[in-house]
């Protein structure tokens, strides 16, 4: 299929026309198109046309319908683990709340309480008193705006264990509230204590003993994993790709969590098409092998026809391995040489359309406001001339499946908008990015498995080893103490490098 080049004449006048005949013919030549024999991005041969990766079609031995029983049995563990999630996450919801209603109520309970059953009895209280009330406020207004900061922040994962640090401080915040009602109703409420302002400093002496607990929440759960104290070495089990990360006190649940979040951000995107360039090498001389019995049917048993086939079949293939590296450098120098040509190709062709842009935008200064094309418009006019270059070189380079038309679109529309330079336009498609630059599709979210012989609970040691498994790929992940630096300091005098300058008067004269 050939995409042919619009471009608006330079005395066309008609905007909505140009865009009915781009879209139309875009719409036309991209839906007319035959798709490829075999599924876009899994390193299969395609051929040269230029329908994106959202039209082909994959081709595989069972119905779409079938189901085995693995199948199923994986189809139902993940309907439990999915319902376990949800069910611990609201019930983990619900216990916060609780537990944060008793700690707000608590003091105010103090403070209300003797008013409403003894208030005939209460002492009046006098400035001192009321000066506490304006502490109490203003410091539960603090421990409030406190815990919100803390906790209240959205979730960034579902790990598989709880946070031992955050159940230790919500089993000592409510020990220390149950101890402070226990003495309340022994010592006030039974009593039916007079002395309101001793009340008052009692609810004050709570509100304290939560900032304290509060501000050692802040140094379990933030301060005590900043100081890097482990080297984790991050690689991807099916390219090789490898990060190094450096990690303070953590779990191995948690450093697993900021491996994964480093992991979309600093890793390229898993190209799994990149990868069966060697296994259909294999393949290809795998089935060249033939091996013939010169002796006929009858002359060999069974046995030896098998081992002399194996010997023959390995005799065969050292012979091979033997020349295979000069069809290795012969292919990867013919995949570099076409590489460069479809880049060179699309260079050329991406700066032609930017400068037809820059023509288009002296021209639409011209014009009246209400005829003034927007990014998007100029995106989809301009946007045939660079198609078929683009495809091909995606192709070539196996990103079909990373870009489609409608995201290459608004790539375009987005550099229009900023007045972005041609090379900036190109960088997303000449340099792989990371996951998250691309679409949802490409993220892998909520499928992370995590493997480690030790507790997940357990802080990382030197050697720690775990796996994060995911659909296509696995991240292995190993963990070295960073180590003691002992520095030393050395004094140097500083009259013990001087010297001195001696001229011999005597000349030549």
């Amino acid at each position: 299929m050939e995409v042919e080049v619009l471009q608006a004449p330079d005395g066309c006048e008609d905007v909505d026309e140009v865009k009915e005949v781009v879209v139309s013919t875009i719409e036309e030549e991209f839906n007319t198109s035959s798709p490829p024999a075999s599924s876009c991005g899994r390193g299969a041969k395609t051929s040269q046309d230029d329908n994106w990766g959202e039209t082909t079609t994959a081709i595989t031995g069972t119905s779409e319908h079938s189901l085995s029983q693995e199948d199923i049995v994986r189809i139902t563990k993940d309907l439990e683990d999915s319902v376990g999630l949800d069910c611990r996450r609201y019930f983990t919801r619900a216990v916060a709340v609780i537990l944060g209603l008793l700690v707000f109520l608590t003091p105010l309970a103090f403070l209300t309480l003797p008013h409403i059953l003894w208030p005939e009895k209460l002492q009046s209280c006098g400035t001192a008193c009321e000066g506490l009330f304006i502490s109490v406020a203003f410091k539960l207004l603090i421990l409030l705006l406190a815990v919100w900061a803390l906790y209240f922040r959205p979730a960034r994962a579902g790990l598989p264990r709880v946070f031992v640090f955050r159940v230790l401080l919500a089993v000592l915040v409510f020990l220390l509230v149950v101890s402070y009602w226990l003495f309340y109703s022994v010592r006030i409420l039974d009593s039916q204590d007079t002395n309101y302002q001793g009340v008052v400093q009692y609810a004050v002496s709570l509100v304290d003993a939560l900032l304290f607990i509060h501000y050692l929440a802040v140094v379990l759960l933030e301060l005590r994993q900043l100081q890097p104290c482990y080297s984790v070495c991050v690689t991807r089990s099916t390219d090789g790709a490898t990060r190094h990360y450096n990690l303070g006190q953590l779990s191995i649940q948690r450093a697993a969590l900021a491996v994964v979040e480093n992991y979309y951000s600093d890793f390229p995107i898993h190209n799994p098409a990149l990868l069966s360039a060697s296994k259909s090498r294999a393949a290809k001389h795998l089935a060249g092998l033939k091996v013939y019995n010169v002796d006929g049917p009858g002359n060999n048993t069974s046995a030896g026809l098998v081992q002399s086939q194996s010997r023959a079949m390995i005799a065969a293939a050292a012979r091979r391995r033997d020349t295979s590296h000069n069809e290795l450098y012969y292919e990867e120098a013919e995949h570099e040489r076409r590489v460069r040509k479809r880049k060179a190709r699309l260079v050329v062709a991406v700066e032609e359309a930017f400068t037809h842009i820059k023509r288009m935008q002296d021209e639409e200064q011209k014009k009246a406001p209400g005829d003034v094309m927007d990014p998007r418009e100029a995106a989809q006019a301009i946007f045939p001339s660079m198609a078929r270059a683009l495809q091909k070189y995606l192709r070539t380079t196996k990103q079909q499946h990373c870009h489609s038309m409608e995201s290459i679109q608004q790539h375009l529309a987005f550099c229009i908008t900023n007045n972005m330079t041609p090379k900036a336009f190109l960088e997303s498609f000449l340099t792989p990015g990371p996951s998250l630059q691309y679409s949802r599709d490409h993220w892998r979210a909520r499928q992370w498995t995590l493997v480690s012989e030790a507790s997940v609970t357990s802080g990382l040691k030197d050697g720690t080893t775990f796996l994060l498994k995911c659909v296509d790929f696995s991240l292995v992940a190993t963990s070295k103490k960073i180590p003691y630096i002992q520095m030393s300091e050395e004094y140097i005098d500083p009259k013990s490098h001087k010297f001195v300058l001696r001229l011999q008067s005597e000349t030549s004269v």
